[in-house]
């Protein structure tokens, strides 16, 4: 059950809180700099939950976590921005290209430095 929460429960909420955001800032901001204005906060949020609510204990764990929520972020990206809104100028830029990095990179760093310190305690 940890599992499903830590890679979908968590993976979902994170891919709509991004998503909330592009929808509010669409109305405010140009469309070539949504994604940059979200970045940081994703980011942010994103450390927050790999290193304080998922609950894994090894390299591995955290690797299948950033995986799973690489596959929700391309997943509802595609659908519900690539199809449904169609952007005119396309969608997949360098803002998103390093988002997907991070979204795989942060859980991959909170499960190294997890992995680490409980070998320590060993």
């Amino acid at each position: 059950m940890t599992f499903l929460k830590d890679a979908f429960g968590w993976g979902f909420v994170l891919w709509f809180i991004g998503y909330v955001l592009g929808i509010v800032l669409f109305a405010v901001v140009p469309g070539n700099l949504i994604g940059w204005i979200i970045m940081p906060i994703g980011t942010v949020i994103t450390l927050g939950v790999a290193f304080r609510k998922v609950k894994g204990h090894t390299l591995a764990y955290y690797g299948v976590v950033a995986l799973v929520w690489l596959v929700i972020a391309v997943v509802g990206d595609y659908l519900f921005i690539v199809k449904a809104f169609q952007p005119a100028d396309g969608y997949y830029k360098l803002d998103v290209y390093l988002y997907y990095t991070l979204t795989v990179a942060i859980p991959l760093f909170a499960g190294w430095r997890t992995s680490l310190r409980l070998a320590g305690k060993h």
